[in-house]
């Protein structure tokens, strides 16, 4: 005869087999970390406001990648209208105007910023 069934409540009630002499102990769960773990944080209120940050972070970046999106779409139009009045898809002084506003305004890794968004706005060739 087989020992009744009992209920595991780290499975939400799933019917597991009772203890026998011949069962192995099931394995410990891996530990989760805590939220002040998962942050880095020393206490659950700066990891409280970190995970808020973090999530602001994550908020701003979602709109960051829109308007580049934006801005690819928008320069594509440019170099269109550029190529098709007999121009070159690429204006290098505009370019470096815009090179010159990012490095001014966040310094030197601005630079390396506009740099990137240049590149990712050009299209392909």
């Amino acid at each position: 005869m087989r020992p009744a069934a009992t209920t595991d409540p780290a499975t939400t009630g799933t019917p597991r087999p009772a203890a026998t002499a011949t069962a192995r102990p099931a394995a410990p769960r891996p530990a989760r970390p805590s939220d002040a773990e998962a942050t880095g944080a020393r206490t659950e209120a700066a990891a409280g406001a970190i995970h808020d940050a973090r999530q602001r972070i994550d908020d701003l970046d979602g709109r960051i990648i829109g308007l580049v999106q934006e801005r690819a779409a928008v320069s594509a139009a440019i170099q269109r209208e550029r190529i098709a009045s007999g121009g070159r898809r690429v204006n290098l002084a505009r370019e470096l105007e815009i090179l010159n506003h990012y490095r001014d305004q966040l310094g030197k890794p601005g630079t390396a910023l506009a740099m990137t968004l240049l590149e990712l706005c050009r299209g392909r060739a």
